[in-house]
This record gives structure tokens, C-alpha cells and sequence, in this order.
């Protein structure tokens, strides 16, 4: 298991939540776990992802979510 971060709808502003996922072939990712009621996500668990690295606000870099795997 690997932490990706899902972008989080409908939050007014840019915000992610850090996610585990599993490393599928092809550098794609499965999310894993679930939402809180409260948050809604980008991508829901179960979901193949492509991701691409990403620098946050505070500096961190990640692997962020960024569209399903075609």
C-alpha cells in the first residue's frame, strides 16, 4: 500500500485528502479505504487512477489523483 491524495468536491477551495492505494501495473493506482460521510471524492474506492506528482501549499510533494484509467 502506497498514500496517494484525492482531490476532495465541493470544498470551495483546492483540498486533498491522503488516501491508501495499491500500485496496479503501468504506475496506475486502486484506491482503497472509504469516504467519510462528510467528504465526497474525486474517484471512489475500488476506482483505477492515474496520478502525477504534485507540490503542495506547505512545500510536500505528493502523487495526486488526477483522472481514471482509461
Amino acid at each position: 500500500m502506497v498514500t496517494i491524495y484525492m482531490p476532495l468536491l465541493i470544498e470551495g477551495t483546492d483540498v486533498w485528502r491522503p488516501v491508501q492505494a495499491t500500485l496496479m501495473s503501468g504506475g496506475n493506482y486502486r484506491v482503497e479505504g472509504h469516504a467519510t460521510d462528510d467528504e465526497q471524492w474525486a474517484f471512489a474506492p475500488g476506482t483505477i487512477v492515474r496520478c502525477a506528482p504534485h507540490t503542495f501549499s506547505g512545500g510536500e510533494t505528493g502523487m495526486v489523483a488526477v483522472g481514471p484509467f482509461d
